[in-house]
């Protein structure tokens, strides 16, 4: 049995006995949010969702959820004190929408940050809305489009009062003992960007690694290599899993994958931290120096973290050159 199989959270977890229904409005419903949006609606919770595009909504409540129209509208459906949680993107959508939900909302009520926002912002947000009383939670949020299936990764910063009220919206996204409050506010903003810039390191080594098998003398079948290492290995992982699905799905030479990898951030912030306080991190380093290789020059062992990268958050993928001639 696969990582990915044996991790799988069964849809019967639920609200528990004696537990009331929680209720929240998730923002943005792209691969995360809906699918966020999806499991907790099929564990029994009331979710209003809101994107920009009216299929979307559509579909949210296909899904089970109530479509909400507008912002104002996103709110209105929801009870006091409300919890409205946005998955939308870092920077200056995040932005813009806090600011929108600073008028919006009301004392008591709680606004959770699940994107991949710079935990300095997420102080600063925290103690802005503070000052009419709405409280903020920052949720690093990790899983990808695994999310529906195998539940999400959750480091939580906040207050602990906060926490325990949306406790049971954690508790469902989440696989067992997936989720846990990391500190005051900006602590899980931060937890999530130095697990994201492990993940550089890690995704790194793979690509370098295949390339070695991939370059050498021997006529290597890399799915049986893969294979081999997934069962008892000391690299065997849930990125290792990935890797064995995205083989059988684009075969071992990729080549239909160009080697461009992006960053989108974190693995920037988790160096510039380091930096800040005297840590020498060179493999999280290079793997974000690498990440800017790969634009330049196509590579087997970037087109495998690209694959990866698609596998496990359906990040888009460039059409390698055999892709672009069809």
């Amino acid at each position: 049995m696969s990582s990915i199989d044996s991790q799988t959270n069964p849809a019967s977890q639920g609200v528990q006995t004696g537990e009331q229904p929680a209720e929240m409005a998730i923002i943005g419903l792209g691969r995360m949010g809906g699918n966020m949006l999806k499991r907790l609606s099929q564990r029994g919770h009331r979710i209003v969702g809101y994107a920009r595009t009216a299929t979307t909504v559509q579909q949210a409540v296909a899904d089970g959820g109530i479509g909400a129209s507008s912002l104002e509208e996103a709110a209105a459906k929801l009870g006091r004190p409300r919890t409205v949680w946005l998955m939308v993107p870092a920077g200056k959508t995040t932005e813009e929408n806090v600011q929108r939900f600073n008028q919006l909302l009301e004392p008591g009520d709680l606004l959770v940050d699940g994107g991949n926002s710079n935990w300095n912002d997420s102080k600063r947000r925290a103690a802005l809305l503070l000052e009419k009383g709405i409280h903020l939670m920052d949720a690093g949020v990790s899983g990808g489009v695994w999310g529906l299936k195998v539940g999400y990764s959750l480091m939580v910063g906040g207050q602990r009062e906060d926490f325990e009220r949306i406790e049971p919206i954690l508790r469902d996204l989440a696989p067992e003992n997936g989720y846990g409050l990391m500190g005051p506010a900006g602590a899980g903003h931060f937890v999530k960007m130095v697990h994201n810039g492990i993940e550089y390191g890690m995704l790194q080594a793979y690509g370098e690694g295949y390339e070695i098998l991939h370059a050498s003398e021997y006529d290597l079948d890399l799915r049986e290599v893969t294979s081999v290492w997934q069962n008892g290995s000391v690299v065997r992982s849930w990125l290792l899993d990935l890797a064995a699905l995205a083989f059988e799905a684009e075969g071992t030479d990729l080549d239909q994958i160009r080697g461009y990898v992006e960053d989108s951030g974190e693995g920037r912030w988790t160096v510039q931290a380091a930096i800040d306080e005297d840590v020498p991190a060179p493999v999280i380093t290079l793997s974000l120096l690498m990440r800017f290789a790969s634009r330049q020059e196509d590579s087997y062992g970037a087109r495998v973290i690209a694959a990866l990268r698609n596998q496990f958050g359906g990040h888009r993928v460039m059409p390698g050159e055999s892709d672009k001639q069809a």
